[in-house]
């Protein structure tokens, strides 16, 4: 059994991964004004910066900045993106009898993952992972060419060129972002499996 903790920290800066049920679903791409709906009346609700963000077919990533100086709850907002996102489509036709007693759609994992940014450094690798995911994923040739993803922002605001992420992106951005040993990006393991 696991011995999932989250790194409350005010103010914080945080990369997630957030994943449906369904890893062979593309419901998030289908689907995304709808979420875009919910992530903004979620946003404006319980304020947080939207660092960088990326919506693949069954995952999406972010990293989000927290309000200073008491702010730490970032579990209660994903919970009313999923909630939210989850009340304007059918329930699965399968779901366990878990699902079932607790209520849940059966859309989205129960879990997702965390990581507390360190410094600048790891922001960027961060960054560069979600905006590079896309391609890492086979979905694009070039990360310019995914429409779901903050990088197009980040060109605008000429942080990034548009041919950003070519072949060399890859090495670049490594093996952030995936969980150590393997596990599943949905679960934040703190005392090994």
């Amino acid at each position: 059994m696991s011995n999932s903790r989250r790194a409350a920290v005010p103010g914080g800066t945080f990369f997630f991964t957030v994943t449906l049920a369904d890893r062979t679903s593309s419901l998030l791409t289908d689907q995304v004004d709808v979420l875009r709906h919910c992530y903004a009346e979620v946003q404006r609700e319980r304020p947080f910066q939207t660092v960088a963000v990326c919506l693949l077919p069954d995952h999406l990533h972010a990293v989000w900045r927290l309000p200073p100086p008491k702010d730490a709850d970032f579990s209660t907002r994903w919970q009313r993106i999923k909630a939210r996102f989850s009340r304007h489509l059918p329930p699965r036709r399968e779901r366990s009898p878990s699902k079932v007693r607790h209520r849940e759609k059966g859309i989205w994992q129960r879990r997702f993952w965390e990581h507390k940014i360190r410094d600048e450094d790891d922001l960027r690798r961060y960054v560069d992972y979600i905006h590079f995911n896309p391609v890492k994923h086979g979905l694009v040739e070039r990360v310019a060419d995914w429409p779901y993803s903050s990088f197009h922002r980040y060109v605008s605001e000429g942080k990034l060129p548009l041919d950003w992420g070519g072949p060399a992106a890859s090495q670049l951005v490594g093996d952030v972002g995936e969980c150590p040993g393997g596990l599943s990006p949905t679960l934040r393991w703190d005392h090994g499996p």
